[in-house]
């Protein structure tokens, strides 16, 4: 069983939802990453999602495009984001990992290569947003050979045909992007968002995880009201803007700390 689906089953258990913050590898710089995984997992996260830097994040806002602009300048390549799991996953070996870019830096490295050194160092999943699932059979094969899971984006906008096509393609969860636009957009429309998770779960029986829209405690209790996980990035990566190199660890941890908090609380 993999790290991800052992973490839902756990939480199903305990009636909780997962928490999955999201951070940019070498954003500050790269000696940061792998103390600021250990904080939000101190901090009560259950999976981590860390994006791989690069230079047109199509799908991101400014946030997040500032984070992969910053650890450019630092030269952090796919390589270098692996290294950092391999050095996580030295003192954790449970809390899930999954990488979140774009096609291009695998393309370079290959995605034999790619998937074999994931399995290596401990990634459990890969979510490529430029590569829908009509275009990544032979690439996320590879990525099956290993026991990585693809992971795959459902949007607002989302066909039907796509819907479908995703559902047969994911392992681990699948992602909804909560609302028209890029990352850190504003306007939830929590009725929306329900709606729509419901219609996924009427065709499969992995867990859903929201993200996209999530900017503080209140908005992560009511997503996850409704979802099985959720995924909380731009806010995270305006916590590092804002923090310095000696307290953006536990500046961090605080936030996931009320980010738990609050979606704990919907059990009390």
């Amino acid at each position: 069983m993999s790290r991800i689906q052992t973490v839902f089953d756990q939480l199903k258990q305990q009636g909780r939802k997962a928490l999955i913050p999201f951070i940019t590898a070498g954003d500050p710089h790269p000696q940061a990453t792998v103390s600021m995984m250990k904080a939000l997992v101190e901090g009560g996260a259950d999976m981590l999602e860390l994006g791989v830097p690069f230079s047109d994040p199509m799908a991101d806002g400014p946030t997040i495009q500032r984070a992969s602009e910053r650890a450019l300048k630092h030269h952090v390549s796919l390589r270098h984001v692996l290294e950092m799991v391999a050095e996580f996953r030295a003192t954790n070996t449970t809390t899930p990992v999954v990488l979140m870019g774009y096609g291009n830096p695998i393309e370079a490295m290959g995605w034999e290569t790619f998937a074999k050194r994931c399995a290596e160092v401990g990634v459990d999943g890969a979510l490529t947003v430029d590569f829908p699932p009509e275009e990544s059979g032979e690439a996320f094969q590879h990525l099956a050979r290993h026991g990585i899971d693809p992971i795959f984006l459902l949007a607002p906008t989302s066909a039907p045909e796509r819907v479908d096509a995703v559902v047969a393609a994911a392992r681990g969860f699948i992602y909804y992007v909560s609302l028209r636009g890029v990352t850190g957009a504003a306007n939830l429309d929590l009725a929306e968002v329900a709606a729509k998770v419901a219609a996924i779960r009427g065709k499969t029986s992995l867990p859903v995880g929201v993200g996209f829209g999530v900017r503080d405690a209140e908005t992560a209790k009511a997503v996850a009201n409704i979802a099985d996980a959720v995924v909380v990035g731009s806010r995270m990566v305006q916590e590092i803007e804002k923090s310095d190199e000696k307290n953006v660890a536990a500046n961090l941890a605080r936030l996931t700390r009320e980010l738990r908090a609050a979606m704990d609380s919907i059990n009390r």
